[in-house]
């Protein structure tokens, strides 16, 4: 693998001296997310393999172009999970394109997001050097905290070599229940429930039922299925994967339209705002199918009011801009630190935002 890192630094140095934009891609697997795709394509996948794991210390490290399902399928037989539960959005989707994109599953508000594991990043910066960031240990943070500023940053500030993560146990025992609810009473249940000691692990409301899934001890799931009632949801695996990979019916009813991604507080009161909406994150994530629906200024506003942004998740039209719009003093920080790593600016340029 050295070979090969040699030779991504020589690339990634005649990119920067020639100043021709390079658009890193993985398994390619979330294209869509994001503004427009530009520069020569930088494929990732022959950086490859789990370079350390050991179940007894919770953290594996892997090369960038590691499947995301080869290393999942690794940690289950360790009995661990990545407890962000990435959405893979397509079989080719590597570890490296999952750091980058940031995305989380149904498990986000219990487990934690993709930042909240990442415990060091080795990276190529826009100079082509080799940079190392934090470490495999929990406990490693001295100053600025740039490994997991990476997560997210949808490969504009450099090419992930390889990361390590904090992993989790698997919950000894699981459960689904279901509850018929419109949106106004299964928004005051969950967050009735989240502010108990529930062991929650994901949510989902949609066409008037209200998903609930239980994660932990099984003594502790079975306390908490006696006190939250319920119907037993049969298929339940099938449901979160659906959820998580937007296989949801849903979502695939919102194919050809704009599907809108809204961050807001838990309690926000339910609003229509689309065509159709599913609600999770116990209230605090709000899919908006918008083919029938407010323009994204006013979504964007609604989501502001409500403390949080909103994010145009897939359209085949991204003119309003895939993310919401940074103020200005937060948009000059963002390009600061992007100059730092990238100062020609050769990384995936304008795919967060027009300005860098």
């Amino acid at each position: 693998m050295n070979d090969l890192v040699e030779s991504w630094r020589e690339r990634v140095r005649a990119a920067a001296q020639s100043q021709s934009p390079l658009r890193i891609v993985g398994g390619g697997s979330k294209d869509f997310y994001g503004q427009e795709l530009h520069g020569e394509i930088f494929r990732t996948g022959a950086n490859a393999g789990i370079i350390d794991y050991d179940p007894t210390e919770l953290i594996v490290t892997a090369r960038c172009g590691t499947r995301l399902s080869e290393l999942e399928r690794t940690l289950g037989e360790g009995g661990q999970m990545l407890a962000f539960e990435p959405p893979h959005f397509g079989d080719a989707a590597t570890l490296g394109g999952c750091i980058a994109c940031g995305l989380s599953g149904p498990r986000r508000p219990y487990g934690g997001a993709v930042r909240d594991v990442v415990l060091g990043i080795r990276l190529l910066d826009g100079r082509g050097d080799d940079l190392s960031f934090g470490g495999r240990v929990m406990k490693n943070v001295a100053g600025f905290d740039v490994s997991r500023l990476i997560a997210g940053s949808l490969g504009t500030l450099g090419v992930i070599l390889e990361a390590s993560l904090k992993c989790s146990p698997l919950p000894q025992a699981e459960t689904t229940l279901a509850f018929e609810l419109d949106p106004h009473e299964a928004l005051n249940k969950i967050n009735e429930w989240s502010a108990a000691p529930n062991p929650l692990s994901g949510s989902c409301w949609h066409a008037g039922v209200l998903h609930v899934r239980l994660a932990g001890a099984e003594v502790a799931v079975t306390a908490a299925v006696r006190r939250l009632g319920g119907e037993a949801c049969a298929g339940a695996g099938e449901l979160w994967q659906a959820v998580r990979e937007q296989t949801h019916r849903f979502f695939t009813s919102a194919q050809g339209g704009s599907l809108w991604r809204l961050s807001v507080r838990s309690t926000t009161p339910h609003e229509e705002l689309g065509s159709g909406q599913l609600i999770e994150w116990g209230g605090a994530l709000r899919w908006i199918d918008a083919r029938e629906g407010r323009e994204s200024s006013s979504l964007r506003a609604w989501a502001e009011r409500h403390g949080g942004h909103a994010t145009l998740f897939r359209a085949a039209d991204k003119s309003a801009g895939a993310f919401h719009p940074l103020p200005p003093a937060l948009l000059e920080l963002h390009k600061r630190v992007k100059k730092a790593l990238d100062p020609v600016g050769i990384f995936n340029p304008h795919r967060m935002y027009a300005e860098f």
